[in-house]
């Protein structure tokens, strides 16, 4: 695999981005990943490893880059705006596609802040073919003007699956519930899995909320959802 730093323009300035491509002959699909409030670590770097290995071009864009070092995690993500989310995600978008003329499919992801991206992205940008959120938090709330993620939920167009832990608070049952409801009513076709003994960020190995069972479960789920819809183009 080929695989490290990029550098991609958005709202007129230059931003990071963890790229990386399959060696193997394409046309391959990808994933756009919005990190966690922990920014592009290795847990997410990690996961833009094994999506390559799993025959995806995987790029994950630095949300931070308008910000001044420095600041602590709940600083980094009080200062978010949907509206500059949106144009970042869009550039990560540009910058896969350029770097991979023959991409296939193209899916979003997210986990913790990201999850709450991804939906975002989902509806609110056009040309993703699928969309996986994990455990994505504040769904319902926006950041700076506009309508919130939920809110938008009328612009999804494409599949969209959800992976959740029980014992979260945020997004809490009933977040998910409401979210579920919601997208039922509009007709959006949708799967969600919710995982008992597990909570916020129960994917992430490196943190002591790490749950194994759930992780493994919920990332085979996601492999069979993306080489459904992204590598064969059926519809799920």
């Amino acid at each position: 695999m080929t695989i490290g730093w990029q550098t991609a323009q958005s709202g007129g300035g230059a931003m990071r981005a963890y790229l990386g491509l399959p060696d193997s002959p394409g046309p391959h699909p990808g994933v756009v990943i919005a990190h966690h409030a922990f920014g592009i670590d290795a847990s997410m770097q990690d996961m833009a490893h094994r999506l390559v290995r799993e025959g995806y071009c995987a790029v994950v864009p630095d949300l931070f880059h308008r910000q001044p070092a420095g600041l602590e995690r709940l600083q980094r993500t009080a200062l978010l705006r949907d509206a500059e989310i949106l144009e970042d995600v869009a550039a990560a978008s540009a910058l896969v596609r350029g770097k991979a003329p023959s991409l296939g499919a193209l899916g979003m992801m997210g986990f913790c802040m990201g999850g709450r991206v991804a939906y975002l992205a989902a509806c609110g940008l056009r040309g993703f073919d699928a969309c996986a959120v994990f455990y994505g938090g504040n769904i319902m709330k926006a950041l700076g003007e506009g309508p919130s993620p939920f809110e938008r939920s009328a612009g999804l167009e494409c599949p969209l699956i959800g992976f959740f832990g029980v014992e979260d608070s945020n997004p809490s049952p009933d977040d998910v519930a409401k979210i579920d409801a919601e997208l039922t009513r509009l007709g959006k076709w949708h799967e969600f899995h919710s995982y008992r003994g597990a909570g916020h960020a129960f994917h992430n190995f490196t943190d002591e909320r790490y749950r194994e069972r759930a992780a493994r479960a919920s990332w085979h789920e996601l492999l069979a959802f993306f080489s459904q819809v992204l590598k064969r183009g059926a519809k799920p």
